[in-house]
């Protein structure tokens, strides 16, 4: 098979991207079990919730999925490059499918509950990684950053549609164990699309010398040269640090409305200018700028995710403010212009772990930011502090705007062959 486009030729298509079938197929499964990811968490939170009246464990419900991808990504990430593909994502969403059963008809007690998720989130690096290089070795060039630009927008929508379908579950089916057996199916759904429509492709050949490393071993390794090479590092934090300076901000939203004095329910609706901002960058930035405008527009774009959070400092209106989250959520696009550095500086034999090792690091700052930023609020005041993690988001843009000064890792000229 052909390529879709070769590095920085022309400005790809979402429609010349969709048309690949790998893709499609991963882009569809990946929607469904994001949304019945989104469905099983709130199910959990509710459940929990209801059955102890306690908000901290209703709270670690929401989140202990979160930090153990850390764990994982460090232990057991280069399984998403020793084993075939196919037989990894498969199991990632049969896992998935087998924990929401038991979540849903066997009475644990809470604790066994998110000790049962936490597990299961140690190996979620391993999955998103074994998709994320199929990804990135079937789409080159533009295409691939226009299939990330796809994929974001997608986990947004079905993040949205998930929580909101939980909550219409719940309500419709009566009880939370029902809403946790929806996503069951939606998680089968996509295991049996992956094993009946995937094809098999190889696993990537180990590097010399590494065989017969055990896993965490080979993990570990992988992870220290990842970590050791400058322009990966650099593009990692890059990736990293500002997503972790906005949630930190968006955490204090509704200390922040409440301080303010804005109405109430306006905290809701300032939130949800967030995603609709990112999703609307996305789509403009990806579909009508030119791929090098892009990256030079990287540095640009996270100033534009900082900088209007830092404006929430000054005393605006609701509608400002509105739409000061708005511009912030658009600016998240500075990632577009990144992907293609990324995947370049990567060793082919590591894709897999590294896109494993990137998803962890964001889950996991993403989960730092709001700690941080609400302790700083404590002393602060909640206005403070936002406005303080945007001028941080915004102050970003120096990691971005620094360029590799060594040429790229060689990259595959073809698709897996087979």
């Amino acid at each position: 098979m052909t390529t879709l486009l070769e590095p920085a030729v022309r400005r790809a298509t979402y429609r010349e991207v969709l048309a690949d079938p790998l893709y499609r197929l991963l882009f569809v499964t990946r929607s469904l079990a994001i949304a019945a990811d989104s469905l099983r968490i709130l199910a959990l939170s509710v459940l929990i919730y209801t059955t102890t009246s306690s908000p901290l464990l209703g709270a670690l419900a929401f989140g202990a999925g979160f930090l153990p991808q850390l764990v994982g990504s460090t232990l057991f990430g280069s399984l998403a490059d020793r084993v075939r593909p196919r037989f990894v994502i498969f199991l990632g969403y049969a896992v998935e499918c087998v924990s929401a059963v038991l979540l849903a008809t066997v009475p644990l007690p809470a604790w066994a509950c998110l000790v049962l998720v936490a597990v299961i989130a140690t190996f979620v690096p391993v999955f998103g990684g074994a998709s994320a290089r199929v990804i990135a070795e079937t789409l080159t060039g533009d295409a691939y950053v226009l299939g990330r630009a796809l994929s974001s927008m997608s986990s947004s929508a079905a993040q949205l549609v998930g929580l909101a379908g939980g909550g219409a579950a719940i309500a419709a089916l009566g009880s939370p164990q029902h809403a946790l057996g929806v996503s069951a199916v939606l998680h089968a759904i996509s295991a049996i699309i992956i094993r009946l429509r995937m094809p098999n492709l190889p696993a990537v050949p180990a590097a010399e010398g590494s065989t017969g490393n055990s896993v965490m071993k080979h993990s570990w390794r992988a992870n220290r040269t990842l970590l050791a090479d400058w322009a990966v590092r650099r593009l990692m934090f890059a990736q990293w640090l500002p997503p972790a300076f906005s949630v930190g901000a968006e955490g204090l939203l509704v200390a922040y409305a409440g301080e303010r004095g804005f109405p109430a329910g306006a905290a809701g609706y300032l939130m949800a200018c967030l995603p609709v901002g990112m999703f609307a960058g996305d789509l403009v930035v990806g579909r009508f700028v030119a791929p090098r405008t892009r990256e030079r527009l990287a540095a640009p774009l996270v100033v534009l995710l900082g900088l209007p959070l830092a404006l929430l400092g000054f005393a605006v209106p609701v509608p400002v403010a509105a739409a000061l989250l708005f511009l912030s959520g658009a600016g998240f696009a500075y990632t577009l212009g990144l992907q293609r550095s990324f995947v370049d500086a990567l060793p082919e034999a590591m894709r897999g772990q590294a896109f494993g090792v990137l998803g962890s690091g964001m889950m996991t700052a993403q989960g730092l930011g709001p700690a941080v930023f609400g302790a700083i609020a404590l002393a602060t005041g909640a206005t403070a502090a936002v406005a303080l993690a945007g001028a941080a988001a915004a102050g970003c843009a120096v990691i971005v705007s620094v360029r590799r000064t060594r040429p790229p890792a060689a990259r595959r000229s073809s698709r897996y062959p087979g």
